[in-house]
């Protein structure tokens, strides 16, 4: 392997060790604790006493290497090489897809035919009638369009993936990742992570190793190790003085973190955890969506409360979370919130931690489980946590307000009690109307609305926030404010209309990148998400310093502490509008025919139903009750503007750009002087 110059001490030690982790026959073989020891010298360059602050924004959250999650089977695309088309996703194909018997997994649990999931119809699709079913539910679910199950119509890059709604498609290229890196990201958290429940609900052929968690995780630090050892514009922090230096010398700081439910496995963790700390691991989360050894996880998702189902097929009926009276997996009390906290083992694995100065990350605890971690906090002088990916609860619509995965502001001021700080997700969420905020929320799960959520954290909760994106993390992102690609439509289609063409009357405008029309598409988009922000009037100071508040954070894990961070007794939660149910606001508008309509919401060439949706007045659609779809068309001069004329011929209906001077015409009308002679503009 070819090494560039200027590697350190720690980081050519490393290198040595990538023929103990080489792949064989047998797939990623475990190196014993013994070989990879750290050596005396790993530390970083003492901490100057006042060290100069570093500049960038910090991404807390980050699978750069998922395409080897869940068996290397639900991925399409690598982060390395040239990005290509994919296959669609047909029956045989090897991504986007789930097993044609997924049903079948219900048996394990004897007591599996209690369940009814008729009324919840992903599940119901997912193991009521078969993988292929599901496979296509999801991608019928609001804004993905097709990007899983049979995907003909996205099978190209970039124009039709990623998108903001990509849960199949590589979001995280290295290409992207100094793209982002050159327009102000300099801290990245990489994040490896793994599910066995949904690495063996995809088809057997697809898989590139039997599942299992930690062999996934193994794989992909190997990955970050290679990735480290190969690019001179990143390299892997193992100390915060270590961060500083790599970000003062112009390169990208990587941080490793582990984000599995079966962390470790069934292996002695005090081994395991020497291991992969040797081996560059900074941070964990002690759980994930499961329940596991070390504590209880934050249920969120109907489909993880099938597989905790399906470790303990229990079935509680003191909250209905699954479904109407029940909840599968796990022990929930009245107010449907876990009943289970850290365990011995969690308790001892985040004390450890603390012993070595790593990252604690509290995020899909439980709140027991956070509440128990904020009390080793308390003991150990306020150790710091923090949450590397969240929503705030109290400015988030009641489905998703209604979680334990939501963060609550009591939970928030423990961070800041602590000296953390919180990792704010780029969702395409509905969000409450946040009043102190000065950008108004009239395009839902667009930068608007995250706007909203960052104001609220920062005026509100006051809390030190970076990007928590989750690229690459089976979940959606921030949608696009322009185009035809799920814009503004996190409510319903006719509020979408209407919200869309107020972005295209009232401003601010386009920033000029992907952004605009696809969404936060891949991490690449990052900065220009922090240049929408801007634009909208959003105050991105401490986002843009967010590296350097993550790396004070790492050094209050590492230093003497003589108590509590911030007493964080300015906590304000008011200023956030009652959420008004999406019924209530389609009532508001006009209809036809049984048909809700935004009036005057579209512009030439786009689809419409019925006249009085385009802003000219005039749909191609012949249909009175709008039956069928026809596009805008102008019907004078008028309709277009100073700039453009209606046009004739094969362009009837179109505005067209008036000609300059010179030009071909037929009519003065055509030219921008107004001016036609001898057919020619004059």
């Amino acid at each position: 392997m070819q090494r560039r110059t200027g590697l350190t001490p720690w980081k050519l030690f490393t290198l040595s060790l990538l023929s103990a982790f080489a792949w064989g026959q047998g797939g990623c073989n475990a190196v014993e604790e013994a070989e990879v020891a750290a050596p005396a010298a790993e530390a970083a360059p003492a901490e100057a006493a006042q060290p100069l602050a570093v500049t960038g924004f910090a991404e807390l959250h980050h699978h750069m290497f998922a395409e080897e999650a869940f068996g290397g089977g639900w991925f399409h695309g690598s982060h390395t090489g040239t990005l290509s088309s994919c296959d669609g996703g047909l029956p045989e194909s090897d991504h986007a897809r789930v097993r044609m018997d997924l049903s079948s997994m219900l048996n394990l649990c004897p007591n599996s035919g209690s369940v009814n999931l008729g009324g919840v119809p992903l599940l119901s699709s997912l193991f009521g009638i078969g993988g292929a079913v599901g496979s296509e539910f999801l991608g019928k679910i609001e804004g993905t369009e097709g990007d899983t199950g049979i995907h003909l119509g996205r099978m190209n890059v970039p124009n039709q993936w990623p998108r903001w709604d990509t849960i199949a498609h590589q979001q995280s290229w290295e290409g992207w990742l100094q793209k982002a890196h050159q327009g102000g990201m300099s801290l990245v958290m990489i994040s490896l992570v793994s599910n066995n429940f949904l690495c063996n609900a995809l088809p057997y052929q697809n898989l590139k190793r039997p599942c299992d968690e930690m062999v996934d995780v193994d794989v992909q630090l190997q990955m970050a190790r290679d990735f480290d050892a190969r690019t001179g514009w990143a390299e892997i922090a193992l100390s915060p003085a270590h961060a500083r230096q790599i970000i003062a010398s112009g390169k990208l700081a990587m941080v490793l973190s582990i984000e599995s439910s079966k962390l470790f496995g069934s292996k002695d963790w005090r081994a395991e955890l020497n291991r992969v700390h040797a081996l560059g691991v900074r941070s964990l989360q002690p759980v994930h969506q499961l329940d596991n050894r070390f504590g209880g996880a934050a249920p969120h998702n109907a489909i993880f409360q099938v597989a905790q189902f399906l470790e303990n097929c229990y079935i509680d009926t003191d909250c209905g979370i699954t479904g109407n009276g029940f909840t599968l997996g796990f022990d929930v009390d009245s107010s449907c919130r876990n009943v289970k906290g850290l365990t011995a083992d969690g308790k001892a694995l985040v004390q450890e931690m603390m012993n070595r100065g790593m990252i604690i990350d509290a995020a899909h605890m439980s709140e027991r489980s956070v509440q128990d971690t904020f009390s080793l906090s308390q003991a150990n002088t306020y150790y710091p946590l923090f949450i590397s990916h969240g929503h705030f609860r109290e400015v988030m619509n009641p489905e998703l307000a209604s979680t334990e995965k939501t963060t609550p502001a009591w939970v928030v001021r423990y961070l800041r009690q602590s000296g953390g700080m919180f990792g704010l997700r780029t969702a395409h969420d509905e969000t409450l109307e946040y009043s102190k905020s000065n950008v108004a929320n009239n395009c839902q799960g667009s930068t608007r609305s995250l706007a909203q959520a960052y104001e609220f954290g920062r005026q509100g909760l006051k809390v030190p926030m970076g990007f928590g994106a989750d690229f690459n993390g089976f979940i959606q992102q921030t949608r696009p404010r322009f185009g035809e690609h799920g814009a503004c439509s996190a409510g319903f289609a006719v509020e979408a209309d209407d919200q869309k063409n107020q972005q295209r009357v009232s401003g601010p405008g386009r920033v000029g990148s992907d952004l605009d029309i696809y969404g936060l598409a891949h991490v690449g988009l990052l900065p220009d998400v922090v240049k929408d922000l801007k634009q909208l009037g959003v105050n991105t100071t401490g986002l843009e310093s967010s590296a350097e508040t993550f790396i004070r954070m790492w050094e209050r894990a590492n230093s003497p502490r003589s108590g509590v961070a911030d007493a964080a007794l300015d906590i304000d939660t008011s200023g956030v509008k009652p959420y008004v149910a999406k019924a209530t606001r389609e009532a508001a508008y006009p209809q036809i025919c049984g048909k809700r309509y935004a009036p005057a919401s579209k512009t030439f060439g786009e689809s419409c139903r019925f006249d009085q949706e385009c802003g000219s007045g005039t749909c191609s659609a012949d249909d009175a009750c709008g039956e069928t779809t026809g596009t805008c068309v102008c019907k004078s001069h008028a309709d277009c503007g100073s700039t453009q004329y209606c046009g004739w011929g094969l362009n009837e209906g179109k505005c067209q750009p008036k000609k300059a001077k010179g030009a071909i015409c037929a009519n003065g009308y055509e030219c921008l002087s107004n001016s036609c002679s001898w057919l020619t503009c004059r």
